[in-house]
């Protein structure tokens, strides 16, 4: 949500800052009637907490992102694919900037916090809007590459562009990663709808049984692979056989869920510590060649396609280097000796390129690079000031009083943590105001830290409860239908990420690394 900078808060109103870090006030701008609030809603887990202020912010915004650091043992994929699940979950059209004064008119929110896939549907063939995305009434129109010396152009390995990528959700566009991702989960559908609807499937429900078919086994991926590889292993099987103890425990199924500012603003921004300043990324760019900023370059968004106006040809993904392939059975899908990713290793140290962020993939002005204001640990540290939210150890008292098995951390383990961000660059009152009142964000970063790069504790727990509900409040759901087993993977208990890439480019090895 880099580009969202205001939050409708149940109870509360519109939570947006007025020149953060200049000489005005913050300002607290409150949606007074209840008719102006948006569809979309975020909800308050746990109570306010204290702010550290900007100098401090700021410290701690370069002790995070000053390099440094290593690699866990989640594939890098993962990295995009949680990207592509945090924009389905938060999929709008806020456009706002950095610390204006926003008012409810001027918040357009229409999608709700669900993993139903609308950032990859829009509103389905039949809606004049969204009929831009469909080839037909059912299947996805995908672009094509643009050749360059040597790769001639191929079909259906670029998003459809004009200009900027023809895709629902817009942020999907923002670095090469996460666009390819998009377009492996267009493949998956159209495959889905080729050769996997139930017979005798009336033409007027194929769409809308293919979408069916396809978030249930996107939710499965999510249940099943992401969540035990970012999160520990115990917390997601406790919240999807046992229940939430915190967010929404009483909801009835089908109500729409909110989003918890703590989710947004800090929890599930663990991703960030697991970019790569660098990917061996396919056979034209191995090694460290696929840097991040040719990730952003080589996007719509936050880039400009290398200057065409489609992908150039030698930059499609090879998936052997994003996710082990291997896992399905098929050896011959090995990735070359020496170019697996693996994701950074989920800690408190974020890779350096994300210190200087392009314009376009936090939603800001072309004069905010190179400012602090580009720098992505400070604008998620200036958001949870703007939203006053709580620190750490509230989250950890209000989860003790919810009934869940959570310790705190000691000031020690919260100063030294284990090779993660150094405090030494603060002042002594200023580290003393970190680990007393220690910012959400890196608290559940640091968790993670000493948890071998695992979230668990307050941020195990928020992310899976949050992501419960939304797939329980999805109009397809595998909460509210738990007889559902996958039948596109190995067997009815099994399918990975690496299914769903095996499926969609039809088990084919020249198709999931076109370069060779």
């Amino acid at each position: 949500m880099h580009g969202t900078e205001a939050y409708f808060v149940i109870g509360e109103g519109l939570l947006s800052e007025a020149n953060q870090d200049g000489a005005a006030p913050a300002a607290r701008v409150v949606a007074t009637a209840a008719a102006a609030a948006p569809p979309f809603r975020f909800s308050r887990v746990v109570p306010k907490g204290t702010q550290l202020g900007t100098p401090a912010r700021k410290k701690l915004a370069l002790a995070m992102t000053e390099g440094g650091g290593g690699f866990g043992q989640v594939p890098a994929g993962f990295t995009y694919f949680g990207q592509f699940v945090d924009h389905d979950m938060t999929f709008d059209k806020t456009t706002v900037s950095f610390g204006s004064n926003v008012s409810a008119a001027d918040l357009i929110q229409g999608r709700s916090p669900a993993l139903d896939l609308d950032s990859l549907y829009g509103k389905g063939p039949a809606n004049p809007g969204s009929a831009k995305f469909y080839k037909d009434d059912r299947h996805f129109k995908l672009g094509k590459t643009e050749a360059v010396p040597g790769i001639p152009g191929k079909q259906g390995f670029d998003l459809q562009r004009d200009d900027k990528a023809v895709i629902p959700d817009k942020r999907n566009d923002e670095n090469l990663a996460v666009a390819q991702t998009h377009l492996a989960l267009q493949r998956f559908h159209n495959r889905v709808v080729d050769t996997s609807l139930p017979p005798g499937t009336a033409a007027n429900q194929r769409f809308i049984r293919a979408r069916e078919i396809v978030v249930k086994h996107y939710q499965w991926v999510i249940r099943h692979d992401y969540l035990p590889r970012i999160c520990e292993p115990s917390v997601v099987d406790d919240v999807f056989t046992n229940g939430r103890k915190v967010f929404e425990k009483n909801a009835a199924p089908t109500d729409v869920p909110t989003m918890p500012i703590e989710f947004s603003v800090a929890a599930f921004r663990l991703g960030h510590s697991m970019i790569r300043r660098d990917y061996a990324w396919n056979k034209e760019f191995p090694d460290d060649q696929g840097t991040l900023d040719f990730l952003f370059t080589f996007s719509g968004l936050s880039g400009f396609i290398g200057g065409g106006s489609r992908l150039p040809s030698n930059w499609i993904a090879d998936w052997r280097r994003l996710y082990d392939l291997t896992e399905t059975g098929r050896n011959d899908l090995k990735t070359p000796p020496g170019q697996f990713n693996r994701a950074r290793r989920i800690d408190t140290l974020l890779s350096d390129p994300l210190k200087l962020l392009p314009s376009g993939s936090f939603g800001g002005e072309f004069e905010e690079e190179g400012t602090f204001r580009a720098n992505l640990a400070f604008r998620n540290l200036t958001r949870a000031k703007m939203v006053k939210l709580a620190t750490g150890q509230k989250a950890v008292d209000h989860l003790k009083a919810k009934g869940v098995n959570v310790t705190l951390l000691g000031r020690a383990k919260l100063r030294d943590g284990d090779n993660g961000a150094s405090l030494s660059g603060l002042t002594t009152s200023q580290r003393n105001n970190v680990l007393e009142n220690t910012p959400l964000w890196f608290y559940v970063l640091r968790e993670a830290e000493l948890n071998g790069g695992r979230l668990k504790g307050v941020g195990a727990r928020i992310v899976v409860e949050t992501i419960h509900r939304a797939m329980q409040g999805s109009e397809f759901s595998i909460v509210r239908d738990p007889a559902w087993t996958p039948t596109l993977g190995p067997d009815a208990a099994t399918f990975r990420m690496s299914d769903l890439l095996l499926f969609a480019f039809e088990g084919k090895k020249d198709l999931l690394a076109p370069l060779g």
